[in-house]
């Protein structure tokens, strides 16, 4: 035999079917109850729904028209402890948001900080480094002065030095005259220094 047990509940109703099989098949039962309580369920979800899409129209400030005072109070009560909770949740959100920028913020001054220290070491290497570029460059041009000093006095010694001039016949200094040798030696003038030796004519002391 098989025993059939039916269940309602606030939600519909169920079939619990307990059976003990004795070598026979058990047939489906229609249970015509059942259907009239999903009828009714589906009547009473209908009606909620339509409440709901009433209410969210009331949010929005629309069908006020056919509500009392109590029901708008009621309405007012919600929307504010509504606002209440969105503010909150807003404010979370900003703090969150300015504790994220501040963390980004310090972040990116440490990296500013990290460059500015390279930068500055740089700097002070390529300062040292022309610095002992500077010395080297003194030092490799200290005798430079003394050697175009002295050259360009060479050349005027050589040129309006006191070496003696040379007189036609091979005699340094000396002039023949009338076949007699003359032992005075000339005295050239001071201006003719500067003159070929052809040119300086010498004076004879009689």
């Amino acid at each position: 035999m098989a025993e059939i047990n039916f269940i309602k509940n606030d939600f519909g109703c169920k079939l619990h079917l307990v059976s003990q099989i004795f070598g026979r098949e058990l047939k489906f039962i229609e249970f015509l109850p059942c259907k009239e309580n999903w009828i009714l369920e589906h009547a009473k979800l209908k009606a909620r729904v339509e409440v709901l899409h009433r209410n969210q129209r009331n949010f929005m400030g629309e069908g006020l028209d056919t509500l009392s005072l109590k029901e708008l109070q009621n309405l007012e009560h919600q929307l504010e402890s509504a606002l209440k909770h969105i503010r909150s949740r807003k404010n979370q959100v900003m703090y969150e948001s300015i504790s994220e920028l501040q963390k980004k913020d310090k972040a990116l001054q440490e990296q500013n900080n990290v460059l500015a220290k390279k930068i500055k070491e740089k700097e002070k290497a390529l300062a040292q480094t022309q610095t002992q570029e500077e010395q080297l460059g003194l030092q490799t041009t200290g005798d430079v002065p003394s050697l175009l000093i002295t050259e360009p006095l060479e050349s005027f010694n050589n040129i309006g030095g006191s070496s003696t001039p040379q007189a036609p016949g091979g005699s340094d200094g000396l002039l023949l005259g009338d076949n007699e040798e003359s032992t005075t030696p000339t005295q050239p003038n001071n201006n003719n220094n500067l003159l070929p030796p052809w040119m300086i004519r010498p004076t004879i002391n009689e």
